[in-house]
Parts: C-alpha cells; structure tokens; sequence
C-alpha cells in the first residue's frame, strides 16, 4: 500500500477514535452536571428618601454541581408604573458558588418625580407596582443555560413621617413676651431608615402669629423610631395679644405650624394643628 495512503487511513482512524471520545465525554459530562435553578427571592427598598428609592430585585441562583459557574450574559429591563427606568444588573463574568446558592441583585434607582408629576400624590399610595423582564444565561459546561427574568409585583412606597407637638414649656415669662420651647417628635412611619433635611414653619399660638420653628439638619430616621427635638422660641406679646392671654393663664392652646419637611431633594407640605397643655419650667 502506497505511503500516502496509509497515512490517510492513520489519520482516519485517531479521527473517529477522537469522535467518539468527545462524543462520550459529552455524555458523561451531560449524565453528571445537573442544570442549576433560579427563583425570585424579594423585592427591597435601599437607600431611600421622600424624592428617590433604590429597589433592588433579587433573585437566587441554586448550582448543584461541584463547579463554580459564571454569568455569560443579562439583558433587563424594569418598569414602575408602566415606565422604564435605569437599572443596573450583575457583571457578566460574576462567579457563581458550586454545590451552593448565589444571590444576583439588581438594582434600580427609581425618582419619583419621573412616576408622578406631583410626588405627594405618589406618596400618599402604599405601594407601587414594577415589573421586571430580560434572560439570564449562564456558562455551563453544556454551553449557555438561558434563564427568564420575569417579575411582577409591588414595593412599598416611603410614608411621610409624623410629626407631632408634645407639652410645650415655658421657661421664662416677662410683661413684655415668652420665652418657650416646642419639642417635637418625628416618628418614621416606615421599616426602613429614611434621612430628614430638616423641618421649618410658621408657628401660631391661639391663632397669633408668634414666629418660625427650624430644626435643622435631622440626620437619618431609624426605622420605625422617633426623634425628640426641642426648639425653643422668643414670643413678643405686643404682636401676639391672644398667644399672651393664653401663657399667661397657663393650661390648655390650640398650636398650628405651616410649612416643610425635607427629605433628601424633596419637599412636602406639612400642616400641624394640635390643642396642647403649656406648662411653667
């Protein structure tokens, strides 16, 4: 047999011996690896304000096998009330845990002044709805696995806090005017910490014109908690003749405050009207 075609019959031979152990490591590998899950985990709020939220979607990816995988590509998109926004999503590359679950987050920066033209409005819901829609794929031994990312569902919207008048005391009295301090107390009415710019207002002592309230910067509100901030106010009795009346005889006052609270870049009207018990320092 000529040389040339003994080689080609080598050649042809290591070629089909190749095939057919690519084609049984291909089984085996597809008899061993088991095709990772993934599920929708929760919906949360991070970083929020009366004017912004970021929401993060999450969702957990189960590999059961003993080796490490890694996202191949996302495509994502998200909406709030039927409008799409800016999201943000994992890298392409990020590794997944083997014989483990691995949370992917993706988060949404969501301006409520883009949901609603007037933001009060949107405020006062409890709720807002999203939805979520794009693949997931990730690099498997067995090439490309695609996953759908398809979600609908709600998240809570940031509640105004309460702000309330608690006792207020005299603690100088003249002929002339008052000197009184108004505490305060602001509670977060939501679970999540929201940050408070400050409050400012016109105050009213039974019905007179007495001066502005300003708390300054509040800093950041504790989940659920309250923050206590007394604010102490010089009153000219000359110029509130029925605010006098009502120190000087001590007991019971209808107090009102019009004006602000600010949270982040966001301001919303506050009316406060409370009937409260004076007492002397």
């Amino acid at each position: 047999m000529p040389m040339k075609n003994r080689a080609f019959l080598v050649l042809f031979a290591l070629s089909i011996t190749m095939l057919s152990g690519c084609a049984a490591l291909q089984s085996l590998l597809n008899g061993a690896f088991k095709k990772p899950t993934m599920k929708f985990k929760t919906a949360r709020l991070a970083n929020a304000s009366l004017s912004d939220a970021t929401v993060d979607l999450v969702y957990e990816v189960d590999n059961p096998n003993s080796l490490g995988l890694k996202l191949a590509s996302v495509d994502y998109a998200f909406f709030v009330e039927g409008k799409q926004l800016v999201a943000g999503k994992p890298k392409n590359g990020m590794n997944l845990k083997s014989n483990g679950k691995s949370e992917l987050v993706f988060p949404a920066n969501v301006k409520f002044a883009d949901i609603a033209p007037v933001v009060t409005t949107f405020l006062n819901k409890d709720a807002a709805a999203f939805k979520a829609q794009g693949t997931l794929g990730i690099q498997t031994p067995l090439g490309v696995l695609k996953f759908p990312l398809e979600k609908e569902g709600t998240f809570p919207v940031p509640k105004i806090p309460q702000v309330q008048f608690q006792s207020p005391r005299i603690t100088n009295i003249t002929l002339s005017g008052a000197t009184v301090e108004f505490p305060l107390a602001i509670t977060n009415r939501n679970s999540f910490p929201l940050p408070v710019a400050g409050i400012t207002g016109a105050l009213k002592v039974a019905g007179a014109n007495v001066g502005t309230l300003s708390t300054g910067n509040l800093g950041m509100l504790d989940g659920s908690g309250t923050k206590q901030v007394t604010l102490p106010l010089t009153i000219n009795f000359a110029s509130a003749a029925s605010a006098a009346m009502a120190l000087r005889s001590g007991g019971n006052a209808q107090v009102s405050m019009t004006g602000n609270l600010t949270s982040d870049a966001q301001s919303v009207p506050l009316n406060l009207s409370q009937l409260v018990n004076f007492t002397k320092k």
